[in-house]
């Protein structure tokens, strides 16, 4: 569903650009009082200075919104989470804090096995109410583009299930949030392959794969890059036979050990690598001359109590930074957008105005979507975010606190009180 908007008296707050911004760049922003963003059918054909009540048939089959002098952005684009699962590992939560590690629980039948084991259990129904309540949340805290992972089939029956939830979902005439769909089959070892890895690499490739293709289920197909799961040969035979298919290619990377993904990431030249917490510096840079979106995860680091990825570091490099939120029911069962703010400016050193173009444009990037969402400018889809203040500082100071008045998807109002 698409609408006819008018919005005025908007104080407005964009990055700029079709593409990614990197280095410095990411810290210019947009930014204009009184203004007016008109959308018709569902894009952007307006941004500019209010233009007044006095053209003829101005307010003519258009909506029209007083933001009152409120921030206007962007719709905010998380690039990164795993929203389609079924049951959940709040127990591991209290072992985390007892001093488990993340790859202790794994190795004691917990972690993504024990997801694997619930969602495998539960049907389409399930799958999709549970994820679409996810959805509406999102929407509240300004989210209007979600990516969204499977993962926790490792078979191809539940793989298939995933990403078919997340095609119903898509289809959804008044959906809230657009979704795009990466196949991440290769996110652990199942049981049954247990001590033979490359064995279930070469089922990935030539069994499950295909089909995913043949039925455009999956955008991207990404790989947990890590030790102890899949090895940066490994990885890189998946990736490259993705790439083959015609899937855009991603990682997890550097996420627990420093083992070269951030560099395998530039060899391929991936459309982001994520997490990165124990990148090198001489994977940064390669990942920053090969246009490789950084894509951090501050509240998996803060949930894992792990060391945050070097944010700053990677934006003085030249790399073009995304933020995201890694919702998954494990070592992140958290989506908030504002605390990925505060986080990612507090302990990563962010400026603010470097974290909104992160949570924007370049997340829309690192989804090969900086062409049609993550900045208002005209010929853009309609996705914007109004806050509850004139002071987009906001979004960092008021810590982990929604300040989303309003969310608009393709010209269409979600109030957000």
């Amino acid at each position: 569903m698409t609408e006819n908007l008018i919005i005025f008296n908007a104080r407005l707050v964009t990055p700029v650009g079709f593409e990614a911004r990197k280095g410095r760049d990411m810290g210019r922003l947009l930014m204009m009082d009184n203004a007016t963003v008109e959308v018709t059918d569902g894009i952007i054909t307006y941004v500019g200075p209010n233009r007044g009540e006095d053209r003829d048939g101005y307010w003519q089959g258009y909506w029209h919104y007083n933001a009152r002098g409120r921030c206007v952005l962007p719709g905010f684009v998380d690039s990164h989470t795993h929203f389609v699962f079924g049951g959940e590992r709040a127990e591991e939560f209290g072992w985390r804090l007892r001093g488990d590690s993340y790859m202790d629980i794994m190795r004691r039948g917990g972690g993504i096995a024990s997801t694997v084991k619930a969602t495998r259990a539960s049907h389409f129904i399930q799958l999709r109410t549970h994820a679409e309540d996810f959805l509406k949340r999102m929407s509240r805290m300004g989210v209007t583009t979600v990516e969204g992972k499977s993962g926790y089939g490792l078979d191809l029956a539940t793989e298939l299930l995933q990403l078919k939830v997340m095609r119903s979902l898509n289809n959804d005439e008044c959906k809230r949030v657009d979704i795009v769909p990466t196949f991440l089959g290769a996110h652990a070892v199942p049981e049954a392959y247990g001590g033979r890895t490359d064995a279930y690499v070469d089922f990935l490739i030539h069994e499950v794969m295909p089909v995913v293709k043949e039925q455009s289920l999956a955008e991207f197909c990404d790989v947990f890059c890590e030790e102890g799961v899949f090895s940066i040969v490994q990885s890189r035979r998946l990736l490259q036979a993705a790439r083959m298919m015609g899937f855009g290619i991603k990682l997890h990377a550097d996420e627990i050990v420093p083992l070269g993904g951030a560099e395998l990431a530039a060899e391929l030249e991936a459309v982001s690598a994520d997490h990165l917490l124990h990148a090198s510096d001489a994977g940064i840079r390669l990942m920053a001359d090969r246009n490789v979106v950084a894509t951090l995860l501050p509240l998996t680091a803060f949930a894992l109590r792990e060391p945050y990825a070097k944010g700053r570091e990677m934006i003085d490099a030249g790399c073009a930074v995304a933020l995201a939120t890694d919702l998954n029911p494990g070592s992140c069962f958290s989506g908030s957008i504002p605390l990925t703010f505060a986080l990612a400016c507090i302990y990563m050193h962010l400026s603010v105005e470097e974290a909104i173009t992160a949570l924007t444009l370049n997340g829309a990037a690192a989804l090969r979507r900086a062409d049609r969402i993550g900045s208002i400018e005209v010929g853009k889809q309609g996705d914007m975010v109004v806050l509850d203040t004139d002071n987009y500082h906001f979004l960092t100071y008021y810590i982990g606190m929604n300040c989303v008045h309003a969310t608009i998807k393709g010209g269409v109002i979600y109030p957000c009180d």
